[in-house]
């Protein structure tokens, strides 16, 4: 059975590694991965985001990838760092990467309620594997498997270095801070880097991704965020829909509080919950993947466990202004 479970997941690795990137069940807070035009679209001056995902416990060496932000803005100006680790599997595939965003935005209408920002992306990535910790058939002897027989494969290089670029665009439709509209629209990898460890060259595929977010306001303490991301990348193809509903908790006047909850679905992959907290300017976002693709039988359904946390600073704040009251001598 432990057989068949590693060669399920074997035929699920290969359908889903060559030329694919990292992504992210709560892809609406991790704004720079997601789109350059984020870089600065926030209410703030600077803003800090840390993500955290563990993937595949149940099935094998689990894989896990940190993420971490900083971006800022300046008047139409946004700009921002952020930087990823992953290590994957038996063979500990590492990837780091360390990505620059700058973003510019424009007022399409005299009152703000229509923006439109434009981004670009230059990262720098390397990548390295251990071939010592693979297992290969020459290894096998017919009989039992033999982790200290060679492997007789000839490795040329155990690690990898290049850059890529991307670009990005949003438009923003805003009635209030409650009511709005934002998609954009994103391409990384426009130069195709080759992240191949042999002589041959493996280009890593360009990665389109489409997202679209709203926020409606029920009443005075609910709203309801739907949101949506379709990406494309080689023959990969990643389709998330779903979303959240916001709850305004009673607080005293100048305080923020806020609940959220949320369900998504990723297409022949995963169902996963959300929930998270607004407190002031910190959010704490936490979500559970439940697998339902062709891994079931491996994975008994269990995915991947994802941590977000985010903090805004407002660098400027305006004086309080204290209001006293006249008394009355009439």
């Amino acid at each position: 059975m432990k057989a068949l479970f590693f060669i399920l997941f074997v035929i699920f690795l290969k359908s889903i590694c060559f030329s694919q990137d990292i992504h992210w069940s709560q892809f609406n807070d991790n704004q720079l991965f997601q789109n350059p035009a984020n870089a600065g679209h926030f209410d703030g001056d600077y803003r800090f985001i840390a993500n955290y995902r563990d993937q595949w416990r149940s099935v094998t060496v689990p894989f896990s990838t940190i993420s971490g932000s900083v971006d800022a803005r300046w008047k139409s100006l946004g700009y921002g760092l952020l930087f990823f680790h992953d290590v994957a599997g038996d063979g500990k595939f590492r990837t780091v990467e360390l990505q620059f965003n700058a973003s510019n935005q424009f007022k399409l209408t005299k009152d703000s309620s229509n923006l439109l920002r434009l981004g670009v992306n230059f990262g720098l990535n390397h990548r390295q594997i251990n071939w010592n910790n693979l297992y290969f058939d020459s290894q096998y002897n017919g009989y039992i498997f033999e982790p200290s027989a060679p492997t007789f494969e000839n490795f040329q290089s155990d690690k990898k270095s290049n850059y890529s670029l991307g670009i990005g665009a949003l438009y923003e439709w805003r009635k209030h801070k409650r009511f709005s509209v934002i998609s954009g629209f994103s391409a990384f990898n426009l130069n195709q880097p080759n992240h191949g460890f042999y002589s041959q060259e493996i280009k890593r595929d360009v990665r389109y991704s489409l997202f679209s977010k709203g926020t409606f306001q029920l009443d005075r303490q609910w709203d309801i965020i739907p949101s949506m991301q379709l990406s494309f990348q080689g023959v990969y193809r990643e389709l998330i829909l779903g979303g959240s509903a916001k709850y305004y908790l009673p607080t005293k006047l100048g305080d923020y509080k806020a609940l959220y909850g949320g369900l998504w679905f990723r297409n022949r992959d995963a169902a996963y919950l959300t929930l998270g907290m607004d407190y002031q300017q910190l959010f704490v976002g936490i979500s559970y993947d439940i697998n339902v693709s062709k891994l079931v039988p491996a994975s008994n359904l269990r995915g991947g466990f994802e941590i977000a946390i985010r903090y805004i600073i407002n660098a400027f704040k305006p004086k309080k202004i204290i209001h006293r009251v006249c008394p009355d001598f009439i």
